[in-house]
C-alpha cells in the first residue's frame, strides 16, 4: 500500500473573468459578492483537487452572498522548486541476506553465534570440533589447499591480504604468489590460535565474505554434524527494501534521492542504490501496492494474489545517515519517491486559489484585483502558477483558518 503525497494536477483551464468584466447575462456582480462566490467555489474545487480531480461549478443565479465574507490574510508569490512525490511502503533491514553451509569434511558443530551478532575480519564465525572458523574478507573463497608450490591465484591474494591486515606478514606483497614468506605468516597465525604450525590453509579453515557480516538466522545446531546450512548472514549495511509495483517502476532511478519516513514520524534521507530487473508476484494480496490506490478489481486492497497487477520489482534504498534509524530492524517504513520536479517556478499557497464560476482560476490581490492563473504542480502545500499579471513577491489573499 502507498499513498500519493500530492494530487494529480489539473491541466490548463480557461482564464477567469477579471474584476470589472461584463458577465454573459449582462448583469455586473459587485466585487464583495463575487469574492464570496469565488471563495465558496474554491472550497468545492480544492476539495475535488484533493480527491484527484476538479469539478468546475456552473453559473450560480442565487442571491448575492452577505457582505461579511471569511477573514483573509496575505501571502507572497514565491519563486521556488516544487517536488511531487509518491509514497511506497518498505522494510528497514540489512543488505545481502544469504546462507552459509558447512564445508566438506564433516565434524561436529561446537559453537554458533547469536542472532543479531556481527562478525568482523578475524572474528569467530562458528566452530567445528572445537576449532574456530574465523572470517576473512574478500571476493574469492578458498577453494583449494594453499601452500608453497601452489599456482598463483586470487584466493592466495585474499589469504595474504587478510594475514597482513591481522598483523601477520607485514611485508607480504599484494599479489597471488604463495611464497615462503606467506607460509611463515600462516605458521605465525596458526600458532597464535593454538593450532599446529603447518604453513598451509585448507578450504573450511576460514569463512570468506565480501565484508563484515551480521547473523540473521541460525539453521545449524550445536552438537549436530557440521553439514547443510549453518548460518544465514547479511551485510552490516542498513538498507530499506521496497517492493515497487511494476506500474510505478519509473519512480525508482538508481542514484535518485528519496526521503524515508521512520516509525514515530521521523524522517531521514537516502538514495536508490539498486533496482531489480526481474518482476515477482506479491506474496499476499495488495503487498507493495501504493496506499490508497485501487487493486486490479477496482477496490482498494483488492486484486488476486499473484496477479499481474500485484507484480513488483525489488528496490534497495541506501541510507545517507544509518545512525538515524538506531537499532530498528525489520521495521515498516515509507519511502517518498519523486514523481515530478519543477524548478524555479512561481507558487502560491493552495488556499489562495479562486475557482471562478465562469471557469478557470485566479488569485486576488489585497486591492481586490483578480489575476488569472494557469495551474501546474501541487506540492508541499503550494501550487505552481503562471500568468501575465504575476510577479515574484506580489501579495495575494489567503483565507485565514
Amino acid at each position: 500500500m502507498t499513498d500519493a503525497e500530492t494530487s494529480p494536477v489539473p491541466g490548463a483551464v480557461p482564464a477567469p473573468v477579471l474584476d470589472g468584466a461584463e458577465p454573459a447575462d449582462g448583469s455586473r456582480t459587485r466585487s464583495r459578492g463575487r469574492r464570496s462566490l469565488l471563495l465558496g467555489t474554491a472550497v468545492v474545487v480544492l476539495g475535488a483537487v484533493a480527491a484527484g480531480g476538479v469539478v468546475l461549478a456552473g453559473r450560480d443565479d442565487r442571491p448575492e452572498a452577505p457582505a461579511a465574507g471569511p477573514r483573509t490574510g496575505t501571502a507572497p508569490v514565491v519563486r521556488t522548486d516544487l517536488v511531487q512525490s509518491e509514497r511506497i511502503d518498505g522494510t528497514l533491514g540489512y543488505a545481502g541476506d544469504h546462507t552459509v553451509s558447512a564445508p566438506r569434511g564433516g565434524g561436529i558443530v561446537t559453537w554458533l553465534p547469536d542472532v543479531g551478532a556481527t562478525v568482523a575480519r578475524g572474528g569467530r564465525a562458528y566452530a567445528v570440533d572445537g576449532v574456530d572458523v574465523p572470517l576473512f574478507l574478500g571476493a574469492t573463497p578458498l577453494y583449494r589447499t594453499l601452500e608453497e608450490g601452489v599456482d598463483d591465484g586470487p584466493d592466495v591474494r585474499v589469504l595474504k591480504r587478510n594475514l597482513k591486515a591481522l598483523g601477520y606478514g607485514p611485508e607480504l606483497a599484494d599479489d597471488g604468489d604463495f611464497t615462503s614468506g606467506t607460509a611463515e605468516a600462516v605458521r605465525d597465525w596458526q600458532e597464535a590460535r593454538g593450532l599446529e604450525r603447518t604453513g598451509k590453509v585448507v578450504p573450511g579453515d576460514v569463512l570468506v565474505q565480501p565484508d563484515a557480516v551480521r547473523v540473521t538466522e541460525i539453521p545449524g545446531i550445536v552438537g549436530a554434524p557440521a553439514e547443510g546450512p549453518l548460518l544465514r548472514l547479511s551485510s552490516t549495511r542498513r538498507v530499506v527494501t521496497v517492493d515497487m509495483p511494476v506500474g510505478r517502476q519509473q519512480l525508482a532511478r538508481a542514484g535518485a534521492p528519496v526521503t524515508v519516513r521512520l516509525p514515530g514520524g521521523r524522517t531521514t534521507s537516502g538514495k536508490v542504490s539498486r533496482v531489480g530487473t526481474v518482476a515477482r508476484s506479491a506474496s499476499r494480496s495488495g503487498e507493495g501496492r501504493p496506499s490508497g490506490t485501487a487493486g486490479a478489481d477496482g477496490a482498494g486492497g483488492g486484486g488476486a494474489s499473484g496477479s499481474a497487477a500485484d507484480a513488483t520489482v525489488p528496490v534497495e534504498v541506501t541510507l545517507a545517515k544509518p545512525g538515524d534509524v538506531g537499532t530498528l530492524d525489520g521495521a515498516p517504513v515509507q519511502v517518498d519517491f519523486t514523481s515530478e520536479r519543477r524548478e524555479d517556478v512561481l507558487a502560491v499557497p493552495v488556499p489562495a486559489l479562486l475557482a471562478l464560476a465562469e471557469g478557470g482560476y485566479a488569485v486576488e490581490t489585497p486591492e481586490g484585483r483578480l489575476v488569472p492563473v494557469t495551474l501546474g504542480v501541487f506540492a508541499q502545500g503550494r501550487v505552481e502558477v503562471s500568468g501575465a499579471g504575476l510577479r515574484e513577491g506580489m501579495k495575494v489573499e489567503v483565507p485565514l483558518a
